[in-house]
């Protein structure tokens, strides 16, 4: 084949791999909280991964229209709408400081339904900054589903990290104790000022995603689509996120997870988003590309273009780590040399 030709199909090939990646993204993050999502029998995300010749597929490819069709927000997310049952039980045990997200919507199943009220005691923890035990979650689990508690809780924890960025980690497994860690080390949850705001670290791994996708460097016009499906719109106050043109714009910028920078030359002006230096240092593409695969249920070698330079940043990292190390090590050997000479 010739060069050229083997080239273009090369660049096709990657187009198509990073527009299914992102229809994946948002539709994982629309069901984040839906038993479709925390199941092992779910329909595909739209990824698009090699397979041996005549070997049988067990996913299906899901069309934007499809994946964005389960719900109308995030995670199934509702800021108005209670689960009457063990919220009101929250009520009487935290009337001092009641659970930040409402209800999770569901259509059906009494285990998701249970779950998303369990994201809403995760994240009222979460925001507490305090550890929660089994026994603190069981509370919120009637009686007859607590033996489906490690389903329940894996729901529960795949909302947490696919909606909110933070993963629930046990940490005493003789008192089934758990602590939460955050994907980035986001202050104020996102913000520049002082709030009792969502965590938003879950948005901002979505975006370094789509910049990875796109080469690195994606024009805001291909971040506000992607935003767009997820129901968050410029100018339009989001329930968790806030005023997202702001946070992405501004505060992120500021506070350097994201740099927003004049397409050159352009005219009328385009603006586009790269990776921030404080993006570089908290994460890195193989931690983001870990991510999508999450998302789409599979794993980072699926993704094989982007795997390969994700493999190159971690060479790169290793070797930047390690020449640090070393130029640390000589100039401690150099100052005992001094100190003894001087001596």
């Amino acid at each position: 084949m010739p060069r050229g030709r083997k080239s273009k199909l090369r660049t096709r090939e990657r187009r198509c791999q990073a527009q299914s990646g992102t229809q994946g993204l948002t539709g994982a993050q629309a069901t984040a909280a839906e038993e479709e999502a925390a199941s092992s029998s779910c329909p595909s995300l739209g990824v698009t991964t090699r397979r041996k010749p005549g070997a049988k597929s067990r996913s299906t490819r899901k069309s934007p229209q499809r994946a964005l069709a389960t719900t109308t927000n995030p995670a199934g997310v509702s800021p108005a709408r209670s689960n009457k049952g063990a919220k009101g039980q929250m009520k009487k045990k935290h009337s001092s400081s009641q659970a930040p997200v409402s209800a999770v919507r569901s259509r059906k199943g009494p285990l998701r339904r249970t779950a998303s009220v369990l994201v809403q005691f995760l994240v009222h923890m979460y925001k507490m900054k305090k550890p929660v035990r089994k026994a603190h979650m069981l509370k919120f689990i009637a009686k007859k589903y607590q033996n489906q508690f490690p389903e329940i809780l894996r729901r529960a924890s795949f909302s947490m990290e696919m909606l909110f960025g933070v993963d629930l980690k046990e940490v005493d497994r003789t008192k089934h104790t758990y602590t939460f860690v955050s994907k980035m080390a986001l202050p104020n949850d996102g913000t520049m000022s002082r709030g009792s705001g969502l965590p938003k670290t879950g948005l901002l791994m979505y975006i370094l995603a789509v910049i990875l996708m796109k080469g690195n460097c994606a024009t805001e016009e291909n971040i506000w689509e992607f935003l767009n499906k997820m129901r968050v719109y410029a100018g339009k106050r989001h329930f968790i996120f806030g005023e997202p043109k702001k946070l992405i714009t501004q505060d992120w910028v500021k506070l350097k997870y994201l740099e927003y920078r004049q397409v050159a030359n352009s005219d009328p002006a385009c603006y586009e988003f790269l990776w921030g230096p404080r993006a570089h240092a908290e994460t890195s593409k193989m931690k983001v590309l870990e991510f999508l695969a999450k998302v789409n249920h599979t794993v980072p070698s699926a993704f094989q273009s982007w795997y390969e330079e994700a493999l190159k940043d971690e060479e790169e990292r290793a070797q930047a780590s390690g020449c640090s190390s070393v130029l640390s090590s000589s100039s401690h050997t150099e100052s005992e040399a001094n100190s003894a000479l001087c001596g």
